[in-house]
């Protein structure tokens, strides 16, 4: 490991055994791994250009990458995974390292504005009317819209976050009316982007930042202040986040609510207006015929649109209300200020209908994502790299991108590939913990192959004596829903301890009651891959089904799998293989959190071992020692050698 002197900084000094970080924290240990991180960061803010740093979990990388940014004298945006770890920067680590610092730094948190409160749709909605079974929580957000300060809708707690209530008392950029709102002296969104632009140290979220980048690309203005570096965290999500925020998107929710503002704002604008009435209506019921018609159940497949079938022709009558409200809006625009507004997003709105409708821009692949209420139609790059090179990594000075996640065996060949990115810094602070002695990889004989009918069902036989011998403890992670029903179905009449199924409470009550129990088995899919963080005893063991290729027939891969034939590459080894590697591991992170913490991971597929590209998965683990028997697990638990 290089030295970890960076940006005129001795870091084993300030992050050494008797340095202020850790007079201000007892239980700071000081590692290697930061000091070196922290120096590499430094010295990336001062000099400037892009780091790539992958930080193994237990390294403090947090720390490693915030205090460098509050000591570099330059403005700093954070931008984080998820809006959990954008509270925790906030409310723990930085007012810990301020009091170590002992000198006052401006930081500020910036959030998309529907996480704030927006006064005007409340004062709208509370004079309207709501449905009856909302009528209680929004005299909740009432009550509290007279005590908040930042506006923040998470402060309210006793109103769930998928609540229908915090659509109509939120704004989103389409029905903000800017300058001309009422309430615009005192909007909470406001006065957060006031506080961002004075900020030193500004934290935002990943979904945030790439909807400021999607702005300014499409020059609408933009979302967050000019900074001199940035810091992104969790990195290894920007390639599928620019993907997203880089492309188009028409959504069903956007046309009903459309619908539902023109109406709202036809009667209290343009009352007499029957016609404008029945126009907004029909937007509504052609928006739910569409979705009507593409059958129920849930599924992401190419989109295609043939004029001639009944997709077609909901779509094209959808097209022709969206076409009439538009023109019905424009002609009673000059009745009220909220008309205006609805006829200006009716321009964009039947733009993006009849750009999908076209279905021709090169480079781009057409898509639907179809939920239970509501669908997606998107429009995604084929190419990221471009625009990313173009509206994050050149505008900015100093880019620092981390994970415990980026490398592929030893490489980060092919983050760098995917990335687009060229003269790039790069580093590796190991995790310091000992996983030889705290850890057991256990590769269970005679499975059959994926592909096999009875799979899942020998998973479950080989998972269950794996999960007594563990006392539950466990999360048992899933590639698909299927097979995750199909273990909520049979676990509980194999095993005694509690078992808990996704789906079935919300993320975070979920978690807690899994702390909780203490011997309890979770059965999770994608969204428990990732970002969980469950320290101690009540998480000892993880077992992952099967290696987590993306679904061959996903339409984003297949058209990145066609480009890469062309091209003469290898699409297997180029894209399948180097996503996998990285959700495999963001799953077996789950396990080790801590250094007291001792753990179990079972990987069930067979191909680890059976093909010649298992190697590769397997050199990407941490280094676990390897068994194939139930007596090592059990002379594990043990504690025996």
């Amino acid at each position: 490991m290089s030295g970890v002197t960076g940006g005129g900084q001795d870091w084993s000094v300030l992050l050494g055994e008797t340095g202020a970080l850790a007079r201000a924290l007892p239980q700071f240990r000081a590692r290697e791994q930061q000091q070196a991180m922290a120096a590499q960061v430094a010295h990336t803010l001062r000099d400037g250009g892009v780091a790539l740093i992958e930080a193994g979990t237990g390294t403090g990388k947090t720390f490693a990458y915030l205090l460098p940014a509050m000591l570099s004298g330059r403005k700093v945006l954070v931008s984080t995974g998820s809006k959990a770890l954008q509270d925790q920067i906030l409310e723990k680590d930085i007012p810990l390292l301020l009091r170590a610092m002992g000198k006052p730094l401006r930081v500020s948190r910036l959030k998309g504005r529907a996480n704030y409160l927006c006064r005007h749709r409340l004062q709208r909605f509370s004079a309207e009317g709501v449905a009856p079974a909302l009528v209680a929580p929004l005299a909740r957000v009432a009550d509290w819209a007279g005590r908040t300060r930042e506006g923040d809708v998470s402060e309210l707690t006793s109103v769930p976050e998928d609540s229908p209530i915090w659509p109509l008392v939120t704004s989103t950029r389409d029905n903000c009316p800017g300058s001309e709102c009422p309430e615009y002296g005192r909007c909470h969104v406001i006065e957060a982007r006031r506080q961002a632009q004075e900020a030193e140290i500004l934290v935002v979220n990943h979904h945030l930042l790439f909807s400021d980048l999607a702005l300014k690309a499409n020059g609408m203005g933009d979302l967050l202040p000019r900074v001199d570096a940035m810091v992104l965290d969790e990195a290894h999500q920007v390639l599928d986040l620019a993907g997203r925020y880089f492309g188009q998107h028409l959504s069903s929710h956007q046309l009903w609510d459309w619908g539902r503002d023109s109406r709202a704002e036809t009667l209290a604008e343009a009352g007499d207006d029957e016609g404008l009435l029945a126009a907004a209506a029909q937007v509504e019921t052609q928006t739910t015929a569409w979705r009507t018609v593409l059958g129920p159940g849930d599924e992401r497949g190419s989109w295609a649109l043939n004029p001639d079938s009944a997709e077609g022709s909901a779509f094209a009558r959808l097209r022709q209300a969206v076409a009439e409200l538009g023109q019905a809006l424009n002609a009673a625009a000059a009745r009220g200020k909220g008309l205006e507004q609805c006829a200006a997003r009716g321009v964009v709105l039947l733009a993006t209908v009849d750009f999908f409708a076209a279905h021709n821009a090169p480079n781009m692949v057409f898509w639907q994502e179809k939920k239970s209420r509501t669908v997606q139609l998107h429009a995604t790059p084929l190419d990221v790299a471009a625009p990313l090179q173009r509206h994050l990594l050149e505008p900015v000075e100093s880019v620092i991108l981390t994970s415990a996640t980026l490398r592929v065996g030893d490489s980060f060949a092919s983050t760098e590939r995917a990335l687009g990115l060229t003269a790039v810094s790069t580093l590796t602070a190991a995790s310091p913990f000992d996983y030889a002695r705290q850890s057991l990889l256990y590769l269970p004989p005679l499975m059959p192959e994926p592909g096999h009918p009875s799979y899942t069902r020998a998973c479950l036989d080989a998972a269950a004596p794996v999960i007594e011998a563990s006392g539950g403890r466990t999360f048992f992670l899933f590639t698909s829903h299927r097979a995750l029903q199909e273990a909520a179905v049979s676990l509980p009449q194999r095993l005694s301890f509690p078992i808990l199924v996704q789906g079935s409470m919300p993320r975070p009550r979920l978690l807690d009651r899994f702390r909780s129990l203490g011997n309890a088995v979770l059965l999770g899919a994608a969204s428990f891959w990732e970002g969980v963080d469950v320290q101690g005893e009540a998480l000892s063991c993880v077992i992952i089904d099967k290696l987590p290729f993306a679904n061959p027939s996903d339409p984003i891969l297949r058209a990145r799998t066609e480009q890469c034939q062309a091209e003469g590459g290898e699409p297997f080894r180029e894209l399948q293989i180097p996503q996998a590697v990285i959700a495999l591991r963001q799953g077996v992170g789950r396990l080790i959190r801590s250094e007291m913490d001792r753990g179990v991971l079972m990987l069930c597929d067979p191909r680890l071992r059976s093909k010649g590209y298992g190697r590769i998965f397997l050199d990407s683990l941490p280094p676990m020692r390897r068994v194939s028997s139930l007596d090592a697990i059990h002379a594990f638990w043990r504690g025996e050698a």
